[in-house]
């Protein structure tokens, strides 16, 4: 049998973190699994727990960590408004001091890592789509920025670790997501859609519901993540990943309606500050460097998700 790689990933009982496990598990490696279950859950890596090869760690990625292992995915950090603005101070310190901690980590073993950063690093965008080389329009003071700018901060220092140290590094550019697994509280469009729409209470739309999204089913994300773990040390990012598929807020509200049978109405609410109007990834280079492209359509993946949101809370 073929060695097994020792990989961590941090957030690892989170959202996007426990199916990246799933999958890392079922390609034959070794995985430790981080958490300081903030956002996460046991209950989304609760079926691993059985597998010899899963280890689930407490751990909060502000404070060092001392392990061996061959490569690091770096997804610790609330990802979604509500959660990153409970604690600001302590969302940009999970960027910042857990990207010092884990590329510390990756330097003193030699393992490559991975950051996952997001969609946000490009604000409220001038240029659509968004392409790599465009360096945002974030508000450096707002509400949002503690997510924003820690995240962009986190790739500085992964830059840098890059330049200054040789260390072998990966970055991802995360843009919207949805899938089982979701947070039902996490304010984010899908899950409030959905959980709106199976209580029958109006839907949320924020402003006139023409500001765009492009949404991206987890399962295509992870495909993606892991193509680009496996690219040559040279190919370094950053690196979008998301779908270019673009739908208005009004689009997503009354294709959940649809989808879900619901009687909800759609309410408009004012537009949050520094919420940006559009937002869609420019995946040319992932098409070339992965041969990657989303292939799930929304109304399949939504099915999917609503089906997870009705078994797991409306049963």
């Amino acid at each position: 049998m073929k060695n097994r790689k020792r990989v961590l990933v941090t957030g690892g009982a989170g959202f996007l973190g426990s199916h990246l496990c799933e999958r890392l598990l079922a390609a034959g490696n070794d995985v430790l699994c981080v958490d300081n279950f903030f956002t996460g859950s046991r209950d989304n890596v609760l079926r691993l727990l059985s597998d010899p090869h899963f280890e689930l760690m407490r751990h909060d990625v502000t404070f060092p960590l001392y392990v061996e292992v061959d490569e690091i995915y770096n997804l610790a950090c609330p990802a979604s408004p509500i959660h990153y603005q409970h604690d600001p101070v302590q969302t940009t310190k999970t960027s910042v001091h857990g990207a010092i901690n884990m590329l510390g980590l990756a330097k003193r073993v030699g393992a490559r890592i991975l950051q996952a950063s997001t969609s946000e690093v490009y604000g409220d965008p001038a240029v659509h789509p968004q392409p790599e080389d465009y360096w945002g329009n974030v508000n450096p003071v707002g509400p949002r920025a503690c997510y924003d700018e820690g995240k962009r901060c986190a790739e500085t220092l992964f830059f840098d670790y890059h330049r200054q140290h040789a260390l072998s590094i990966k970055v991802i550019r995360i843009f919207n997501t949805y899938g089982p697994r979701m947070h039902p509280n996490d304010g984010r469009v899908v899950s409030n859609f959905i959980i709106q729409a199976m209580k029958g209470e109006p839907i949320t739309v924020y402003g006139d519901g023409q500001q765009t999204r492009s949404f991206c089913y987890v399962d295509d994300l992870i495909e993606g993540f892991l193509r680009f773990m496996d690219t040559p040390a040279a190919i370094t990012g950053p690196l979008n990943l998301g779908n270019p598929g673009e739908f208005t807020m009004l689009e997503l509200a009354e294709t959940v309606i649809r989808l879900t049978g619901s009687t909800s109405r759609i309410e408009h609410h004012p537009l949050p500050q520094d919420d940006p109007k559009q937002r869609r990834p420019d995946i040319t280079k992932a098409r070339a460097l992965l041969d990657w492209e989303p292939t799930v359509p929304l109304e399949e993946g939504l099915d999917r998700t609503i089906a997870y949101f009705r078994n797991r809370f409306f049963t």
